[in-house]
């Protein structure tokens, strides 16, 4: 099975070789149709610590690290852009 990768900012790099990183998705309202953001946050394993607080980065899915992290940061999204095209 593939692995999931997701786009998302990092909202905290305080911990050691672990990044949080807010993914938001939009999904249309079932009953009335709006537009609306939901956002959920994921523990990923940074290993070199170089992933600063604001960024906007790709994880993907791993197999488990700890308790809450099955994520690893894969690379920043600016240069995985430019890469791509």
């Amino acid at each position: 099975m593939p692995k999931r990768i997701l786009t998302g900012t990092v909202v905290s790099d305080k911990n050691d070789k672990t990044v949080v990183v807010k993914v938001e998705r939009k999904v249309k309202h079932p009953l009335y149709g709006k537009i609306i953001r939901r956002s959920k946050k994921y523990h990923a394993h940074d290993e070199a610590n170089s992933v600063k607080e604001g960024q906007t980065i790709r994880i993907e899915e791993c197999a488990p690290i700890s308790k809450n992290k099955t994520w690893r940061v894969v690379a920043d999204a600016a240069v995985a852009a430019g890469s791509e095209g």
